[in-house]
């Protein structure tokens, strides 16, 4: 199926791997925090773009078996897929920061969610993450 990029929530423990955007006027989202995560390669799988640019990002290699949700979201210039991981809050010493971005940061979900630098998209998507987990709305 075809896609256009994926993003990666990846939990570091309880807190969230997070990215803040560059400042360059001509990239989306300038300055907002991000998550790992970005455009295709070739013709990658919508999980191995996501854990490639994890890798990429922050130098983390995130196993396969840590991602424990998926979700494909469609959009009018190609769909997205977002993903979830957990894995040891010990691996902060193993981020290696790349070349995009200006800094790397852990944030709780909610933070995140309450964030005015919070891509706004991204923060609904997180919702829809929580809210799997949590078994839906609650009445």
């Amino acid at each position: 199926m075809s896609f256009k990029g994926a993003k990666l929530l990846l939990f570091l423990g309880p807190r969230l791997l997070v990215i803040l955007r560059d400042q360059k006027a001509d990239i989306p989202f300038p300055g907002y925090w991000d998550f790992p995560g970005g455009g295709r390669e070739g013709d990658e799988t919508a999980q191995a773009c996501a854990l490639r640019e994890t890798r990429e990002e922050v130098g983390l290699i995130v196993p396969k078996a840590a991602i424990h949700y998926s979700r494909r979201y469609p959009r009018p210039d190609g769909a997205t897929w977002f993903f979830a991981a957990e894995i040891s809050a010990r691996s902060v010493d193993d981020i290696r920061f790349g070349d995009e971005g200006q800094r790397w940061d852990l944030m709780n979900p909610d933070e995140y969610a309450a964030h005015p630098l919070g891509i706004p998209r991204f923060k609904v998507r997180l919702q829809d993450y929580l809210q799997s987990c949590r078994g839906g709305p609650s009445d």
